[in-house]
């Protein structure tokens, strides 16, 4: 996964732009492959920290839709329905966790 700032997909549009008009003359500067490349590694770096904090807060969900469905085998008849509610939202957050996750994987 890449994670680009804007700024660094400003200067890698125009380098990119550089590049082509430069390999259309068959005389492309080496130095700009480097920064392109220096670009994507960077980018590369914070995708992969993004994607493990995304997985952290995948797991965090998961284990709180857990504890939820034990609120809800062990709750007393009045405290039943909130419990309920409870489970539903902590559901409702490990959807919206997995889809996150799910779309920062095939990005």
């Amino acid at each position: 996964m890449y994670s680009y700032t804007k700024a660094e997909s400003r200067e890698r549009g125009r380098l990119f732009r550089k590049g082509f008009r430069q390999a259309l003359a068959d005389n492309v500067d080496p130095q700009l492959r480097q920064r392109l490349d220096s670009i994507d590694k960077s980018a590369a770096e914070r995708g992969e920290r993004e994607l493990n904090a995304l997985y952290d807060v995948r797991g965090n969900d998961r284990q709180a839709v857990a504890q939820a469905k034990a609120k809800v085998r062990t709750a007393s008849r009045e405290e039943k329905a909130a419990a309920r509610q409870a489970l539903r939202d902590a559901e409702q957050q490990l959807k919206r966790s997995e889809r996150a996750v799910n779309k920062a994987e095939n990005f």
